[in-house]
């Protein structure tokens, strides 16, 4: 009996150039300012809009938080505390998305009862959004 090999195309070509995006990224093991300079990198590559808006997360995360290290993870610029990301940044267009989006992992400390948001889209970064912000990166790393 021969056994046929199945292969699962459930992934979008985005998603796959991610994961192997990401796949470099834990090759190349990169720290300190050398993965800065490749999150400013990629900042560099996105659109217009796109790009100021990472931008100013990028200054309001490294003014908020210093303790977090930027780097890139799926390609897209996070920032990690003791090499767990906590808070992270994805463009609009690299899903194809209708907004970019500034999201949180596991090691924030965002806990509010049984159920708190971890992910925020960002159409514009405001006086008051940018406060907003701040805050929740602060929280985070508390």
């Amino acid at each position: 009996m021969t056994t046929k090999s199945k292969s699962y195309d459930g992934f979008t070509t985005d998603e796959r150039a991610a994961m192997k995006e990401r796949a470099k990224e834990l090759k190349a093991a990169e720290n300190g300012a050398k993965a800065e300079a490749s999150v400013l990198e990629k900042i560099a590559e996105m659109p217009d809009g796109e790009r100021e808006l990472a931008e100013r997360v990028h200054a309001i995360v490294k003014a908020t938080a210093p303790e977090l290290s930027p780097k890139l993870w799926y390609g897209m610029p996070a920032y990690a505390k003791d090499g767990k990301n906590v808070c992270f940044f994805q463009a609009a267009e690299k899903f194809g998305s209708r907004y970019c989006t500034f999201g949180f992992n596991d090691p924030a400390n965002l806990d509010d009862g049984t159920m708190w948001p971890v992910a925020y889209a960002l159409t514009k970064l405001t006086p008051a959004v940018e406060k907003q912000l701040a805050a929740l990166v602060k929280k985070a790393v508390s």
